[in-house]
């Protein structure tokens, strides 16, 4: 379509709310009006030409009786929705009264077909009627959608003599129309900025990323395209466009059949209605209203293509709430077995779930087919690293690449979004990588590769060229290392947390102010046994500091079963923080002791070969919690963990020990670190020739200071 003409349609749909709705409507419920009137003039001037013959035709079904009339009225009415109202809009156009307008428009909306009435439900747009009515507006709103010069119709506007006067407007750019209206008043309303909608630009990559490497395996036959977060549905049509495409140009029959799910209710109204307005009504029963993550819309589908551009940076709470709470979700997209954990979690936290859309995805794939499934995805930047080892975000991505369905991720330039200036990033995922790619990852820096647009719109600022779409899908297609590709194996993005602990050292202070305190503290706590024991042994050991605090614990013991005092855990922890202090210079606090044989001496893993009572035996220390650290040591690591302990921690801390129940595996992506480009130093001469212009800047001020002293 020319962009032109495009240009002044949007204009002026968008000048009818200021015409009209001024006044009447604050500034943020235009779209109420607004977007629903847009969506019922493109039926009317699709079912304008076929109204006679639905009008027919009902009447015969209603004379033969027949109870169930849809098939035959959208056969009358060439398309997948009807209206067997007597009116069209033009006919309401006219209607003076008040009341008679009203009466006859209700009918008129009544008149459609069921699937069109659950659009117009969404919309709510019947709430809006009294409103438009009593402000005597309605008439003068269907008169601006029938202005002579704009067409919404999807067949040109000619002359008397057959010369065309306003142009067809096609279903593409019908629904290119509504999405851009929704994101100015998106923009309008200051919507957060997870609220957007994909440009064409970018639709247009992630379809070629989906298709193009498989172009050459697709053969005749039946594919379904899923996005679970499908807004208008742009995406859907773009890649059902793109694959009918390739395969007709491959000589292949295919049938496309599309399915999404939609949350916002006008967004999937209106995706809802483009589908009904390509005569596509199979496809729009295929568009589910919910939430994907609370409400799968396709519990038992598999796929073979998925794409989408889930919300991230928005909460999914009340989704998870529903699910049952991170505690108690128990829906096997989310908890599932991976190694060795039976009920490995991949729950995000609550503040962004878009890494839960991609999940979904996944367990949507197809495993018995030749092509599997492809997934192409967008994500800002916190996917690539949030969550640490062994949370929600860290164990979605290493049970993605450990099952090596990661092929690559692109990064997009900044500012290519409508609402949104922040990095992005294209994940293309696949059960069926080729060969070269199994076990690899390729990471493609694109963040440089846009150009210019002539005009901002919103933030965004750029697109991509034809030229950078195809550079892009070729280094998907031939990947290989350059300064913007770079492959990785896949073990390349993961880590071992490792917990390095520290022995703690206590000194013990039995001196009568401290004994006092304890007193107090066993007083509050019920522990008056506790103090009476400590008493008895302060006055056998002396005030100290005494800085073995396993020799005073043996004298407690000994005390304590001697007067019938359960010396509990709990106890011996109170009598760690009642009267002990931490000091270098104290001996270690031993937390157990293993009879030789039993465990190997170790000390990397806390396990030291010692002697008690002139006995051998293997001791393990208790840890000081505030000493506690961690390590992060990369799977690739020559000599695993223990060379990485002995390298970096043990020269330095020669005490320290590594937790191995503690030790966790984590992944994370980082394009900063792998795409790092230092800025160039500055040459001698550039430095220098600064210095001299700061050195004659100086000058001539002490000039200045000193002339107006004098």
């Amino acid at each position: 379509m020319n962009h032109e003409i495009y240009n002044s349609i949007v204009r002026f749909i968008w000048g009818i709310a200021d015409d009209v709705l001024r006044d009447i409507y604050v500034r943020g419920k235009y779209r109420d009006v607004i977007l629903p009137m847009t969506v019922i003039r493109r039926l009317d001037a699709v079912l304008e030409p076929s109204k006679e013959r639905v009008l027919a035709m009902q009447e015969q079904l209603d004379n033969a009786g027949i109870a169930n009339q849809d098939a035959a009225l959208c056969q009358a009415s060439g398309e997948a929705f009807y209206n067997i109202s007597p009116f069209t809009l033009r006919d309401l156009k006219n209607r003076a009264k008040k009341q008679q307008l009203k009466a006859d428009f209700e009918e008129y909306l009544d008149g459609f077909s069921d699937n069109v009435k659950e659009i117009l439900d969404k919309f709510k747009f019947r709430n809006q009627i009294p409103t438009l009515i009593e402000a005597d507006i309605l008439g003068h709103l269907i008169e601006k959608f029938l202005d002579n010069r704009i067409n919404l119709s999807p067949k040109p506007v000619q002359d008397e003599e057959g010369n065309e006067l306003l142009p067809a407007l096609d279903n593409h750019s019908m629904g290119t129309i509504f999405e851009e209206l929704i994101r100015r008043f998106n923009e309008d309303n200051n919507e957060e900025a997870g609220e957007h909608f994909t440009p064409r630009d970018v639709v247009k990559l992630m379809a070629d990323l989906i298709f193009m490497p498989v172009a050459d395996d697709i053969e005749s036959g039946t594919y379904l395209v899923y996005d679970g977060a499908c807004g208008t549905g742009g995406m859907l049509t773009v890649a059902e466009e793109r694959l009918a495409e390739l395969a007709k140009n491959h000589g292949k029959e295919v049938s496309i059949h599309l399915y999404g799910q939609e949350i916002q209710p006008e967004t999937f109204a209106i995706s809802k209605a483009d589908l009904l307005l390509k005569g596509e009504g199979a496809e729009a029963q295929n568009m589910k209203y919910g939430s994907t993550l609370s409400d799968d819309g396709f519990p038992s589908q598999e796929f073979d293509f998925m794409l989408s551009n889930p919300p991230y940076g928005k909460s999914w709470k009340s989704d998870l709430e529903r699910l049952g709470g991170k505690s108690d979700i128990r829906d096997p997209r989310f908890v599932t077995q991976h190694g060795d954990d039976p009920e490995y979690k991949m729950i995000t936290r609550s503040s962004d779930g878009q890494l839960m859309f991609l999940v979904n995805k996944l367990t949507k794939m197809k495993e018995n087919t030749r092509l599997g499934s492809r997934i192409a995805e967008v994500h800002n930047g916190s996917s690539l690293f949030t969550g640490d080892a062994g949370q929600g975000e860290s164990n979605i991505r290493r049970w993605i690449i450990e099952n090596d369905w990661l092929e690559a991720i692109i990064a997009l330039p900044e500012n290519i979004f409508y609402n949104t200036g922040i990095a992005t990033y294209i994940w293309m995922l696949t059960n069926r990588k080729s060969e070269q790619r199994k076990g690899k990852v390729q990471l493609i820096d694109a963040s440089e590769w846009h150009v210019p647009l002539r005009r901002n719109l919103g933030k965004k600022n750029c697109e991509f060229s034809d030229g950078q779409i195809e550079t892009i899908v070729d280094l998907m297609i031939n990947p290989v290392e350059s300064e913007q590709s770079k492959i990785f194996p896949n073990e390349a993005f993961g880590y071992w947390k490792v917990t390095v602990d520290r022995p703690l050292q206590l000194a013990v202070d039995l001196a009568p102010a401290r004994l006092e305190q304890f007193e107090t503290i066993c007083g509050n706590a019920k522990e008056a046994p506790l103090a009476n024991l400590v008493n008895r042994v302060a006055a056998e050991l002396g005030a100290g500091p005494h800085l073995d605090f396993n020799h005073f614990l043996e004298a407690c013991l000994i005390d304590a079963e001697k007067h019938g005092v359960k010396l509990t855990a709990k106890r011996k922890k109170l009598l760690q923080s009642g009267l002990c202090e931490t000091r270098e210079d104290a001996e270690r606090v031993i937390k157990k002791i293993h009879k030789p044989g039993k465990v190997a001496a170790d000390s990397i893993y806390g396990l030291y070969e010692s002697e008690v009572d002139g006995k051998a035996c293997v001791v393990e220390y208790e840890p000081d919690t505030d000493l506690r650290d961690s390590e992060q040591v990369p799977l690739l690591e020559e000599g695993g963990i223990e060379a990485f302990f002995r390298r970096e921690v043990l020269p330095y801390t020669p005490d320290a020990w590594i937790d191995p129940a503690k030790t966790l595996v984590g992944y994370e992506v980082s394009f900063t670190r792998h795409f790092y480009r230092p800025a160039p130093m500055r040459t001698l001469d550039e430095i220098k020739a600064d210095i001299y212009a700061l050195e004659q800047e100086t000058e001539g001020l002490l000039e200045q200071i000193v002339g107006e002293a004098e």
